[in-house]
């Protein structure tokens, strides 16, 4: 019996120390006693008599659908995939109960459904919810909502153009002050036009689902967080805007959707920064033979070699699995949906991948930066950071600038009545991040008196910036109206010479500044190179101050705020002021609000207005 109970004893033991990495698991990501959704149900990629419906769970289920019409009685089904890199680690922010803590890496299970709403009429809108069923037969089914298809020509329509959204604490804020004010005249958001940055490390699941702190991309842009907002002694809880329910979203990619290298051990947040130009991923990281079959078609072996190309540089996954997106036909036959063009109602939108790794500024020999290399890392090619590399070509004669030409002279871009192109990295901009020129980084090494690498350093020459050389020219000659984008956290605007409006309307949450006045950016100067010992003199001269492309900003046409020193300036750039920005297709105004979170009861303040497509 003694022996028996031993026997029983190890057993019990041998169990529980197997569970052990699930039960850490569940502890991470505790089931519900009910299972829900994990987001309302959103909006993508319409077309003149469909729309796309996705939502997502923590479940796989084995029913997911969609149901509209007035009875909702026509039933569509989803089809659901499973996003393959989610997961959290020790910096995640998840809302689990306190004490318990999320290993270095764990794969986090999400579940994506989608479903095409087909049959629908241009200009009507129709109601719908969702529906999963859980495996235990329980089905979860969402609030209602309303959909329509692509708006025809002519149809009035108002569009939040917002971007770098990244968690910050005001963004709730903002996205209710969005709902409100659009909401003031009977109306709703029609369409969101999102310039990149929606998240922070696209592959943490917490920061697209369910951060803790209620700062999360779907919650905030749903209406269904509550996130304790303290200015000037008073908490104020702010729930985001229900808006993606009933308005499709049109992202693209920012630097932040960007993933580096990828890797099963290594932290979310080291695997972000750790990327590698996508034309020494072979030179460091040799592909192994293809373990494909005969029988597999060649596309299959490309598709294998540009998978490993990816997982071994940077890659996009998570970003392409959670959204769907218009198509783009490169010239040469192949396809893409990291950049894409779309007419919407009256808009023709074009959506550009332009923009690349962010590295710090710092010209110390410890840190990887966009102007040198680690001292310690000199050693070892693989660990470089090969500066601010770009990520997408977009100079004269690349994939990407082909396709742009040849849409710019499609019949769906010239006969638009609204003009719109929408990129990530500024043309112009009082930010910090338009320096260094936005063109690949040319190596200058250093060397000591006995051949050995003392350091090596990046330059990038202003008159080779492929945005102000190459881009903005071609988007000139379109007749493109409005250049809209994000990435330094302001309010901004310019116009060019051509009438060319450009808009960075990023100040939804956390502002780095406008470099004007006695406040430079950071950039190299001979103080600081003289510092730097190893380091030979920059060639380039960086602007500390102003647009460094030249333009002058335009004062906010209706209320601008002012400085300590009560004159009025041509930004904003605050931690206390959020602002957003509406374009109304009826009157072709583009119309830029601002909330000051420091008074909670105050009215919503129009402070600039513009034209376009006169």
């Amino acid at each position: 019996m003694k022996r028996f109970l031993l026997t029983f004893a190890f057993a019990i033991f041998l169990a529980l120390f197997l569970a052990a990495p699930l039960l850490t698991r569940q502890a991470a990501y505790p089931a519900s006693m009910s299972p829900t959704l994990l987001t309302d149900p959103f909006l993508q990629n319409p077309t003149p008599t469909s729309i796309q419906v996705t939502w997502f769970t923590e479940f796989e289920g084995t029913q997911h659908r969609v149901e509209s019409g007035d009875a909702f009685t026509r039933l569509t089904p989803a089809t659901t995939t499973r996003l393959t890199r989610t997961a959290e680690d020790t910096a995640s922010q998840t809302p689990q109960p306190s004490g318990q803590n999320i290993g270095q890496l764990t794969p986090r299970p999400i579940w994506r459904h989608a479903a095409t709403r087909t049959g629908l009429t241009p200009g009507q809108r129709l109601p719908y919810r969702v529906i999963s069923q859980h495996a235990n037969g329980q089905s979860i089914r969402s609030n209602p909502f309303t959909l329509a298809a692509t708006p025809p020509p002519g149809q009035p329509l108002k569009i939040l153009l917002t971007s770098d959204h990244q968690l910050m604490p005001l963004v709730p804020a903002n996205l209710q002050k969005v709902a409100e004010t659009v909401g003031l005249t009977g109306g709703q958001v029609d369409a969101v036009f999102f310039a990149g940055d929606l998240i922070n490390h696209a592959d943490r699941a917490s920061e697209w689902f369910d951060d803790a702190r209620g700062l999360a991309f779907f919650p905030n842009l749903q209406g269904n967080t509550q996130y304790p907002l303290e200015k000037a002694g008073t908490t104020t809880t702010y729930r985001g805007g229900e808006l993606i329910q009933h308005a499709p979203l049109f992202p693209i990619i920012g630097n932040h959707e960007v993933m580096g290298r990828y890797s099963t051990t290594e932290p979310i947040n080291a695997q972000f920064v750790n990327t590698l130009p996508r034309h020494l991923a072979s030179e460091f990281y040799p592909q192994p033979a293809t373990a494909l079959p005969e029988k597999e078609s060649k596309k299959e072996s490309k598709k294998e070699s540009e998978t490993w190309i990816e997982d071994h540089s940077y890659n996009t996954l998570t970003y392409r699995e959670i959204f769907s997106l218009p198509t783009a036909q490169l010239p040469d036959g192949r396809e893409t949906t990291e950049y894409y063009a779309v007419t919407f109602g009256d808009v023709r939108l074009v959506s550009l991948y332009v923009t690349q790794i962010w590295r710090s500024p710092d010209l110390s020999p410890t840190t990887k930066g966009r102007y040198r290399e680690r001292q310690s890392d000199l050693a070892d090619p693989k660990s470089w950071g090969y500066g601010q590399h770009i990520f997408e070509p977009i100079h004269e004669g690349s994939d990407q600038y082909n396709w742009l030409q040849q849409e710019l002279t499609s019949d769906e871009f010239k006969s638009a009545k609204y003009k719109i192109v929408m990129l990530h990295h500024p043309p112009h901009t009082l930010g910090g991040n338009i320096v260094p020129a936005f063109t690949d980084p040319i190596a200058v090494n250093t060397y000591a008196p006995d051949g050995s690498l003392q350091a090596v350093q990046y330059e990038y020459p202003q008159s080779e910036d492929y945005i102000i050389r190459d881009l903005v020219p071609l988007l000139e000659a379109a007749d493109v109206q409005l250049v809209f984008y994000g990435h330094s956290h302001l309010w901004n605007r310019f116009i060019s010479a051509k009438g060319t409006h450009f808009l960075e309307t990023s100040n939804v949450g956390n502002s780095y500044g406008a470099h004007l006045g006695d406040n430079p950016r950071d950039v190299p100067t001979a103080a600081t190179i003289d510092k730097a010992a190893d380091l030979k003199s920059f060639a380039e001269t960086y602007s500390a101050l102003g647009d460094p492309n030249g333009l002058e900003p335009v004062m906010p046409t209706l209320a601008p705020i002012t400085n300590e020193q009560g004159q009025s300036v041509p930004y904003i750039a605050s931690n206390d002021i959020t602002s957003f920005t509406i374009l109304d297709t009826a009157t072709g105004l583009v119309s830029s609000y601002y909330f000051d979170t420091r008074e909670p009861e105050s009215e919503v303040v129009k402070f600039d207005e513009f034209a376009i497509g006169e």
